[in-house]
């Protein structure tokens, strides 16, 4: 018997060829689909690689706002020590009469006034000016002969401003209408 069958294989050269073609266009692709997997482990590493730096920066980052948190008053405690020095100093003396101690509490006021000063406070002593509601509160009205009216007779407790923000507002009279 015969195979008169169309689709027998034929050994041609073309077939030939074009097997070998195919052979060789799938090795191309087999390459290219290695060189594409490497090239995406390669990226895969570089990202694993810049989350951890990333990462490594935001617990440095961290760990230095906590240590700038933590000794953020060390210059102002630094200055404030002989003030406190100071004060011990003043309770230790037995005797003495009360112009000396007067004496040594203003020098001690005026060295702790100058410390926080530098430091951005400044405080608010608005007397004979008008109340500002934004920096001084008024706990009283009083009658203010010569005084206009709404205008600061008494501070009863100055207020403070630090780095232009109030901190405490000043207590105040305020003469009637």
């Amino acid at each position: 018997m015969q195979n008169n069958d169309s689709q027998a294989p034929e050994n041609t050269p073309e077939a030939t060829a074009a097997s070998e073609a195919m052979q060789a266009d799938l090795d191309a692709l087999k390459q290219r689909v290695a060189e594409l997997e490497a090239g995406n482990a390669e990226l895969r590493d570089g990202v694993l690689r810049e989350r951890a730096e990333l990462e490594n920066q935001r617990r440095r980052l961290q760990r230095d706002l906590d240590q700038a948190r933590r000794f953020a008053n060390e210059k102002l405690l630094n200055e404030l020590l002989p003030i406190y020095d100071g004060l011990e100093r003043g309770l230790a003396v037995e005797s003495g009469d009360i112009a000396t101690v007067r004496e040594g509490i203003n020098l001690t006021l005026k060295e702790l006034l100058r410390i926080a000063q530098n430091n951005g406070l400044v405080p608010v002593d608005p007397l004979g000016q008008p109340l500002d509601p934004e920096r001084h509160h008024a706990v009283s009205m009083v009658e203010a002969p010569g005084q206009a009216p709404g205008t600061v007779v008494s501070v009863l407790q100055k207020g403070y401003v630090l780095n232009d923000r109030l901190l405490r507002p000043a207590l105040v009279a305020v003469a009637k209408d």
